[in-house]
């Protein structure tokens, strides 16, 4: 109890998955969707611009936690109306795009809890700046397959 304790105090907050697992949160990377497009690219939010800012997330992820794994949430993508520029629809993404270091206990249970944790880095978006929490997380965030995408660390 006291080792949980003590985790918990360290993280930002908890969510607990669907699986039921819960996750700490270590760490948490807020950024405007839009905030930071590369020169060239089209004027407007469609699907090329929205797949370099996913890619471009990614490699910021890949680059600032090099030992853990890294999953994308699959973006919602929202098409609001039918005006096509040069390079297709309009195509949103939420607004706030978040890259968030997770911790949580052991996947191996033959790893000792006092020396082992799982670590997964996870890229989303959602429509507010807000930190998940708990049970109000985002559902697709709180649908991620830990068991099949985390890995076991030594302390």
């Amino acid at each position: 109890m006291h080792d949980r304790h003590r985790a918990r105090t360290t993280s930002l907050t908890r969510v607990v998955l669907a699986s039921g697992r819960s996750v700490d949160l270590a760490e948490l990377r807020l950024s405007s969707t839009y905030g930071g497009m590369p020169e060239g690219c089209p004027g407007y939010p469609c699907k090329p611009v929205n797949d370099m800012v996913i890619k471009s997330l990614l490699s910021t992820a890949e680059h600032t936690f090099p030992t853990t794994p890294i999953h994308l949430v699959p973006p919602r993508r929202e098409h609001p109306h039918h005006y096509a520029g040069a390079f297709g629809p309009v195509e949103l993404l939420p607004p706030v795009a978040c890259v968030g270091s997770f911790r949580s206990t052991a996947l191996d249970p033959d790893h000792d809890p006092l020396q082992y944790r799982s670590a997964l880095t996870v890229v989303w978006f959602q429509p507010t700046t807000r930190v998940p929490c708990e049970c109000e997380a985002e559902g697709a965030l709180r649908e991620v397959d830990w068991e099949g995408l985390a890995r076991d660390y030594e302390l």
